[in-house]
This record gives structure tokens, C-alpha cells and sequence, in this order.
């Protein structure tokens, strides 16, 4: 068993899970406050994320998820494992991170020009809160397709022999072809928890109270 995946990367993909099922829930049943604490938790994680993608273990780096499309075809076609994220699997991890980031951005320039409005809104003209709004809810769908499509992959390849998900919940890897270089992703951690604090003090106080 070789170690693929550093603590960081495997709490980040079932935080980013719980937090998008909360986002989800939130806004469906209309509980802002909440939705809007979980988006700063979100973006915060986001943003650890891409700096863990530059500093952090080789198998987290942003560098290693561009893949030419000839290697991403040999990947879908292949039953062959692959340290870390395959081509394939890279473009799917590429597509998330555009999809999650217009949503927690466009998040908040939006209003419902009652109660509920963004904390960016107010820098912005009202032409492009309303285009934010739009995207915000327009790109939900496309968010749902791409997790849809996620998961159909994850049981293609279970069938294929892999088990990713036992992967991403133990980092351990059985017949990998190398060994990546790995590092603690306690700093990320830290990374992470410093930003919430930061976005949680700058926007996130008054939903808080209301929460509290």
C-alpha cells in the first residue's frame, strides 16, 4: 500500500461534500444564515485548497491535474491505476473547482432586495447582481450534472477494480506505479481555519448571531 493522498486532500473532498449537500439544503428550505456561513466556510476551503495546490504534496499540486486530451481519452479507455488522479479524473477535479468557485462567488454579489443580500452586493452595479443571481441559480444544475456524473464514474471504475473511494477515505493506494512525494497537510489545515475565522469576522458576524 503506498500513501497517495496527504490528510489535507482527503478531509477537503468530504468537508467539500458536507458543505455542498449544506449549501444545497439551506437554500432549498430558505435558511440564509446558515447557507451563507457555510458559504464563507466553502470559500475559505476553496482557497486552502488552491494554496495546498501549489505548496503541498506532489498528488495535490493544480500543476499535475492539466492533462492533454490525448491522455485523457488513454485514461477512460485504460484499467490501468494511476498515482493520484488519473487525466480523466483531473479534468472532472479541474471542472469542480470552476463550477464550485462561480458558485460561492456569484453568491455573493446576489439579493433577494428584501432581507437577504451578499456582502459584495453593494460594491457592484444592480445589473450585475442580477446577472449574479441568475448564475447562482442557474449553475446549481450544472453543479448537480457534474456530481451526477461523478459518482457514475466512481461505480465505472469500482466495476474496472478500483476502489477511489476507499482511496480518498484511508490515502492509501494497493499496486501504485510510484511514490509520490507527500507532506503533512496540517499546514493547509491551519490555512484553512484562518481564513474561516478572517471571512467569518469580515462577513460572517451578523448571520452568526442569528444562528446563536
Amino acid at each position: 500500500m503506498t500513501k497517495v493522498w496527504d490528510g489535507f486532500i482527503r478531509g477537503f473532498h468530504w468537508l467539500l461534500v458536507a458543505g455542498l449537500v449544506t449549501l444545497y439544503i439551506t437554500g432549498e428550505e430558505g435558511m440564509m444564515d446558515l447557507h451563507f456561513i457555510t458559504g464563507y466556510l466553502l470559500l475559505a476551503l476553496m482557497a486552502a485548497r488552491l494554496v495546498w495546490g501549489v505548496i503541498g504534496s506532489q498528488t495535490a499540486k493544480i500543476s499535475a491535474l492539466f492533462h492533454s486530451p490525448k491522455a485523457i481519452l488513454a485514461a477512460i479507455k485504460s484499467k490501468q491505476s494511476h498515482v493520484g488522479h488519473n487525466p480523466a479524473g483531473s479534468l472532472m477535479v479541474l471542472l469542480f473547482f470552476v463550477l464550485i468557485i462561480v458558485q460561492l462567488v456569484s453568491g455573493l454579489m446576489t439579493t433577494d432586495d428584501i432581507l437577504v443580500e451578499g456582502p459584495l452586493a453593494q460594491y457592484v452595479s444592480y445589473d450585475m447582481v442580477e446577472l449574479a443571481g441568475d448564475i447562482h441559480h442557474s449553475n446549481v444544475e450544472l453543479l448537480i450534472a457534474a456530481i451526477v456524473l461523478h459518482i457514475v464514474a466512481i461505480v465505472v471504475y469500482r466495476l474496472k477494480g478500483q476502489n477511489l473511494v476507499k482511496t480518498l477515505l484511508t490515502g492509501k493506494q494497493e499496486h501504485a506505479v510510484s511514490t509520490p512525494a507527500m507532506k503533512s497537510g496540517l499546514l493547509a489545515y491551519v490555512i484553512f481555519i484562518a481564513l474561516s475565522v478572517l471571512l467569518l469576522l469580515t462577513w460572517g458576524a451578523e448571520p452568526l448571531q442569528s444562528l446563536l
